[in-house]
């Protein structure tokens, strides 16, 4: 069938023309190629083999490693679609993204585990159907990953995928606090990495470090475009952060670009001279600023350390891909703004409620138009209603226009935060504080954070007489949530303090001015 390649093909085109060439390696280990093309067929042709078919939801569990590699391209060659589950979710939001899927299988990480231990008898996935890796012990009840590789046929699946059959299901938590799965498909995925090679002129002789999470678009996408060029995409697979072992590693691993968020930057640069002097990352000739703006300040010292690299910021979602990209000839003159159109943007419109065009310096929805835009969220057709209009798709970010046709984000969807580079919404973080018997009302919103970004705040009411401590409620939280979206302060208000509309509707940016400090 005619189209895109996928990434299943575009590996075995890699490993006929480069075979003995690096493609994909964790700092622990390498793989060719040819190595790369073989290990994904093997997978996938076992994954059939155990039952699996075209189309199936396949869960997978992991920290950063180079089997993120080996199962993307597998799950391409095979036609089954991959749900990559964030690592720092907790037991009971695993399992809500497993259901909501209907996954068929489950592949994890051996120190993730307990994660599927404490789930399992939650979802309809069959005996036989849970595979692990990570670790020479395999648990009961589990398939061996490696062993699975090496009783898999090496040569190409027989099955035919085309350009329009899903690939991933990429989940995005919404407004509802729910997460929902973002659809993307084949044709999506090669677009993106073939426009991202374009705007940022990479070729084979680049070598990428994914430092960011391989179950997060942003890691994903650039992970696709390294494979289509036929260059070196190295995992970054430590679990915690490490400046130092960071800066290490793009100068021993000869890096030409990476992506970080501005807290990476910033832990970075606020190491001794003496420590970075010690590295030599000269090589490094492209940065992405990606998830959150960075400060002028940040920006020059960024600039000063990598002295050969130029500097990128862009805007996107999981939902319409790359969207907007400030370059690096606009880093300073354009300070603050998302930039303009990415090579694969047909056209970014602002939009008042009443779907009209706003003016240059108006505020409006930002709506984009890609040929790379999600195909609709899993099971949710209003959702997905919403999220359009036409061919334009929209995560509901404020905008506006200055006259050279620069973009600028004015309010985050439905009151976001990013922490640390993780999207943080407040009704989830609302839904679950609202559960604790001594709150009666409560609003979380960002504040500023000189490591992070942005920390998570709840602002609550308590109900008459009842008393409670911040310590109190953050501890009753610690095992429902992921970490990074637990509060990590909280301030109470008497019900007649905390800020309303007319309707009864709380202020989110009014209290985000209040506690700005």
């Amino acid at each position: 069938m005619g189209g895109l390649l996928n990434i299943g093909e575009a590996v075995s085109t890699q490993a006929a023309l480069y075979p003995e060439r690096i493609g994909a390696r964790d700092l622990a280990r390498a793989l060719t190629f040819r190595q790369w093309n073989e290990r994904a067929c093997r997978l996938a042709n076992a994954l059939l083999g155990m039952g699996l078919r075209k189309g199936d939801r396949v869960a997978v569990l992991a920290y950063n490693c180079v089997e993120w590699a080996e199962i993307y391209a597998a799950f391409a060659k095979a036609g089954l679609v991959v749900v990559p589950v964030n690592f720092r979710l907790v037991a009971e939001e695993i399992r809500y993204i497993a259901q909501d899927a209907g996954v068929r299988a489950f592949i994890v990480q051996h120190d993730l585990v307990d994660r599927t231990e404490a789930v399992r008898g939650a979802l309809d996935v069959p005996e036989g159907h849970y595979v692990h890796f990570g670790s020479p012990r395999c648990p009961a009840g589990y398939r061996d990953y490696e062993a699975l590789v090496a009783a898999g046929a090496p040569g190409e699946p027989a099955v035919s995928v085309a350009p329009g059959d899903a690939w991933a299901f990429m989940y995005t938590s919404g407004t509802t606090g729910k997460p929902k799965g973002a659809i993307r498909d084949h044709a999506g995925a090669a677009l993106i990495a073939l426009v991202t090679e374009l705007d940022f002129g990479f070729t084979r002789a680049d070598t990428g470090l994914l430092v960011m999470p391989m179950c997060h678009a942003n890691s994903l996408y650039f992970f696709s475009a390294f494979a289509y060029c036929g260059a070196t995409c190295t995992v970054y697979d430590r679990k915690s952060f490490d400046p130092e072992h960071l800066l290490a590693t793009l100068a021993a691993e000869r890096v030409t670009f990476t992506s970080l968020v501005p807290t990476h930057y910033i832990m970075m640069l606020g190491l001794a001279e003496a420590v970075k002097a010690r590295y030599d990352v000269d090589r490094v000739s492209k940065l992405l600023v990606s998830s959150a703006p960075a400060r002028r300040e940040t920006k020059l010292a960024v600039m000063e350390q990598f002295r050969n690299s130029q500097l990128f910021e862009l805007y996107g979602s999981t939902e319409a891909g790359w969207v907007t990209l400030l370059r690096p000839e606009d880093q300073l003159t354009k300070l603050g703004s998302i930039g303009r159109e990415f090579t694969g943007t047909g056209r970014v419109r602002l939009l008042d409620d009443a779907g009209n065009d706003v003016p240059d310096g108006g505020i409006g929805e930002l709506y984009s138009r890609t040929p790379y835009t999600f195909r609709g969220y899993w099971n949710l057709p209003e959702k997905t209603a919403e999220a359009f209009r036409g061919d334009y798709c929209t995560v509901g970010d404020m905008a506006r226009r200055d006259a050279d046709g620069y973009y600028y984000l004015v309010d985050r969807k439905k009151n976001m935060i990013i922490s640390g580079g993780e999207n943080v919404y407040p009704s989830e973080v609302e839904g679950l504080l609202g559960r604790h018997p001594k709150v009666k009302d409560v609003a979380v919103i960002g504040v500023p954070h000189e490591k992070w970004g942005e920390a998570v705040h709840a602002v609550v009411v308590l109900h008459d007489g009842a008393t409670a401590t911040a310590e109190e409620i953050l501890d009753w939280c610690r095992d429902k949530i992921a970490g990074y979206k637990r509060p990590r302060s909280i301030a109470f208000l008497r019900e007649e303090e905390m800020p309303r509309t007319a309707t009864g509707k709380i202020l989110h940016r009014q209290l985000r001015a209040m506690f700005a400090k």
